[in-house]
């Protein structure tokens, strides 16, 4: 898992709690399940009703990508395997390039190399994987915008958690037994609400984006890559242009 989820969880719900328990708080009275019900059921309920159970599965794989620890070295592994096609093409031919394709250490190098082994020219092979990019991308971003929804849903159902919670004091006021269960709910629903949309459903998808401008980075540099193979550009030039797509923390 990605340290930084962990990280983040652990500062974000710690500080709450421990901001609790110093201000003489109990843990057990912020676990309400009644509000939990409201909020949560509430809030994908309203997420999927805005988009659709395709789209809502599509965040869910999305989660379990984002918070994946991604190999360090796999940045480095493509770019050796474009300057080693530079070099066998340039001492070589492309052609003899058809015997790495299986070898390529990522499913979209293997299938834009295909296409320069197969002799397509610069222009087109750009046309048709940057549209492929494009579509890709904003594919994956319906994902993220789940969480977003759901991030903005979840504060207002909090706030309909704590109507309903008062609704219920208002209506048991003779009843001292049920005042602070209502009371607890009314409050407890909106920490949920405000809670989950900033700690959890915003992050996430703040999460997701920046993976998928990640990989759309990857392809970009695997396209660059092979368009500057079929342009002749020597093995030493594509490697500093592969080198430019280098992010900080592959430095």
């Amino acid at each position: 898992m990605d340290i930084s989820v962990l990280v983040g969880l652990g500062l974000g719900f710690g500080g709450i709690i421990l901001g609790n328990l110093l201000e003489g708080g109990h843990f057990s009275a912020l676990v309400q399940v009644t509000a939990g019900i409201i909020v949560f059921g509430g809030t994908f309920g309203a997420t999927i009703l805005a988009n659709s159970i395709e789209d809502f599965k599509l965040g869910l794989r999305l989660l379990k990508e984002s918070i994946r620890k991604e190999d360090p070295s796999s940045y480095e592994k493509i770019v050796r395997a474009i300057v080693s096609s530079a070099q066998v093409a340039r001492s070589d031919s492309i052609l003899a390039l058809d015997e790495k394709v299986k070898s390529y250490p990522h499913p979209f190098m293997k299938k834009v190399f295909r296409f320069v082994v197969d002799g397509v020219d610069k222009e087109t092979l750009v046309d048709v994987f940057e549209t492929e990019i494009d579509n890709t991308e904003t594919q994956m971003l319906r994902g993220a915008r789940v969480w977003e929804d759901a991030g903005g849903y979840a504060p207002t159902i909090g706030i309909i958690g704590a109507v309903l919670g008062l609704i219920h004091v208002m209506a048991n006021l003779t009843d001292t037994s049920k005042l602070g269960q209502g009371i607890a709910v009314a409050f407890v629903a909106t920490i949920y609400g405000v809670g989950s949309a900033n700690l959890i459903f915003l992050p996430i998808a703040q999460k997701i984006k920046g993976r998928v401008k990640q990989h759309r980075r990857v392809k970009e540099m695997i396209l660059d890559g092979a368009e500057s193979i079929i342009g002749g550009f020597s093995p030493f030039i594509v490697e500093e242009k592969m080198r430019t797509y280098k992010t900080s923390s592959e430095i």
